[in-house]
């Protein structure tokens, strides 16, 4: 496998450009290819079996454009898919999962909220990180019904999602948690929203830096971290490419968003 290859990325939608933005900062010289599935986007009300069939489209994709290792920035696709995608192709998978443990370890409420796609809640995967890090501390969990859609359609600060969010996190308020995880990688785009409902002391966690470390680890480790120079970012989405390069954060914006059918 050369090492000038690319890394590839791939979400249901636009909301993985979260986790791109850190593998980006973190290792500025790769090659990355992120692919937006927003015409199949959310993923959360899927069944398993579609999600996995959706996945296995998007790693096939990147395949074909030269993958050297592949990005599920989608909470729901790893927790639904990448046991199978890691059986079934001969590369490197890095998933994203929602971060309980950091949470679980510094609550001082004992007491942690969980905000994600009812896909990534009702997994087997998060079942089990759930179960280990409940024995000492309350879990309240809130499936985030309706906010990819609305991330999706470009309104992630319109009036509506801020009313969405603030029912939503009642039952966590109530609770008294001091740590949100959020579970979906759309989510981070809702962060400025959240702390404007949220108590000042609860600390907001989401997974997109430790997704970036995580591939600079296994790109180390493998000797395919790249030794050229620093290649322009492909973004390609089958959905409206418009909000797709509108929630790029400046000023990395500048660079094209392409329409693809796959």
């Amino acid at each position: 496998m050369s090492k000038d290859k690319p890394i590839g990325i791939f979400d249901s939608g636009v909301g993985g450009t979260s986790i791109w933005k850190e593998i980006h900062h973190l290792l500025p010289l790769e090659h990355t290819i992120y692919l937006a599935d927003s015409f199949n986007a959310p993923y959360g009300e899927k069944s398993s079996e579609e999600i996995v069939r959706l996945s296995i489209k998007n790693t096939e994709k990147l395949l074909e454009m030269g993958a050297k290792i592949i990005v599920v920035a989608c909470n729901t696709a790893t927790t639904n898919a990448i046991t199978h995608l890691r059986t079934s192709y001969n590369i490197p998978f890095i998933g994203i999962e929602p971060a309980i443990k950091p949470a679980a370890l510094q609550t001082r409420a004992k007491c942690i909220g969980i905000l994600a796609t009812k896909g990534t809640l009702s997994s087997n995967l998060f079942a089990r990180a759930s179960d280990l890090y409940s024995k000492d501390n309350k879990i309240v969990e809130v499936v985030g019904k309706g906010l990819v859609e609305k991330i999706e359609q470009g309104q992630k600060d319109a009036r509506v999602v801020h009313d969405m969010l603030t029912e939503l996190l009642e039952p966590m308020i109530q609770a008294g948690i001091d740590y949100l995880v959020l579970g979906c990688s759309h989510y981070p785009y809702l962060i400025p929203t959240l702390k404007k409902i949220l108590p000042p002391h609860v600390q907001i966690i989401d997974s997109g830096m430790a997704v970036a470390k995580q591939t600079r680890v296994v790109l180390q480790s493998l000797d395919l971290l790249t030794s050229e120079k620093q290649q322009i970012p492909e973004f390609f989405t089958n959905g409206d490419p418009k909000i797709l390069a509108e929630i790029i954060p400046a000023p990395l914006n500048s660079f094209k968003v392409n329409y693809l059918d796959f």
